[in-house]
């Protein structure tokens, strides 16, 4: 159903790239502001459609006036005439009292989204709209002067299992947890609002298949350029004993293959399924607030 309120971005994004567009004549930045669309799916008998119209005019105007109310932004009729940034949307009624609000903003310059977000409103007359335009505006302001998130590929964490001989495979439960390390790291960076992550899922057979990027040369970043990131992200766990590990991970960048972080947790004392509880407190502690 939310499908529904807004083009996907990743299509704009094509077009976006796609554009070329001069350099500014004053210092202020660029933002090309499409209209929302809407949709009403409350089924309600009256036929709203004017009242819906006229509200969305006016809260297009709004959102417009209070964007360039800050005089670091003025607006620009598309991409190609000089914006940097391109604000979507749309608007959809579900029922009476509720309405949703699907706002993104994409660095044109950059070829990222910026900020991509579902708002929920309750009410359907002229104060409730006014109340979610200014909170809207307030938020792709906050998006416009925000970097762009760092888009990171992050692998499947790998074991090094330094008290057993070498096996072919991995036993299912290393797996598992490997697993949710994995996840909770990716979960960590992404909240964090300074890194988007890249789906992994189509880095194809090798190394990145079998968990030993590790030991590849630095071939994840490679791999992470041609899926679109800006870096990589590998981590490993080492375990040393049955009750005692470490964590460690390193980031490169995808184009240079240079070495821009790494941690390393030293000793840690738990079983296996504290690996991810370990993982994700250093990246949070090296990587997230380092930042």
């Amino acid at each position: 159903m939310r499908r529904s309120l807004l083009v996907p971005v990743a299509i704009l994004l094509l077009v976006v790239s796609a554009a070329r567009w001069p350099a500014a004549a004053d210092a202020s930045v660029g933002v090309v502001i499409d209209d929302f669309s809407y949709i009403d799916t409350s089924a309600e008998p009256a036929n709203q459609t004017a009242a819906h119209e006229r509200r969305l005019a006016a809260f297009m105007a709004a959102l417009r006036r209070d964007i360039t109310a800050d005089r670091r932004y003025r607006l620009a009729p598309s991409v190609q005439d000089g914006a940097a940034f391109k604000v979507i949307g749309g608007i959809q009624k579900t029922s009476t009292l509720v309405q949703w609000a699907k706002v993104a903003v994409i660095d044109a310059g950059a070829k990222k989204v910026v900020m991509d977000k579902l708002y929920t409103f309750r009410g359907d007359n002229d104060e409730a709209w006014e109340r979610a335009e200014i909170f809207v505006s307030r938020e792709v302001l906050a998006a416009l002067v925000a970097p762009a998130p760092v888009a990171l590929a992050v692998f499947d964490f790998e074991l090094d299992d330094n008290t057993a001989a070498p096996a072919s495979s991995l036993a299912a439960a290393d797996v598992s947890y490997l697993d949710e390390a994995t996840a909770g790291v990716r979960a960590a960076l992404a909240q964090s609002g300074r890194y988007r992550i890249v789906d992994v899922s189509g880095a194809g057979e090798g190394a990145a298949r079998s968990r030993s990027l590790r030991d590849c040369g630095g071939c994840d970043a490679a791999i992470a350029a041609k899926l679109g990131a800006d870096q990589s992200l590998i981590g490993v766990v080492r375990r040393v004993s049955r009750t005692e590990y470490t964590v460690g991970f390193q980031v490169r960048d995808a184009r240079t293959g240079a070495v821009v972080a790494r941690g390393d947790s030293g000793l840690r004392m738990g079983a296996d399924y504290s690996w991810k509880r370990g993982a994700v407190g250093l990246v949070r502690d090296h990587l997230i607030e380092n930042q």
